[in-house]
């Protein structure tokens, strides 16, 4: 079971907390065509490596987290509040 240490509330277990996405993906600007939207949307790499995510800590403190998680071990190295960089 994957553990995630909350800035605020400790280590919790996964179940506590919801997936919201990938924190490095970029929106395309305004001017941007329907088709740069769908890439966003749609396209991700699927990459085994260090991924920064968007957790949201559902069962706590209800606060936005951004993750720095390997997608093939599940080792955590970085958490940190949504406005802090990891």
């Amino acid at each position: 079971m994957l553990r995630i240490n909350c800035p605020w509330c400790g280590l919790r277990d996964e179940i506590e907390f919801r997936y919201r996405g990938d924190a490095q993906a970029q929106r395309p600007a305004a001017s941007a065509g329907p088709n740069a939207f769908t890439a966003y949307v749609y396209e991700r790499s699927n990459r085994r490596d260090w991924h920064i995510e968007w957790w949201l800590h559902v069962g706590g403190c209800r606060r936005l987290l951004k993750i720095e998680r390997h997608t093939l071990t599940h080792e955590i190295r970085a958490v940190a509040d949504n406005a802090e960089q990891s």
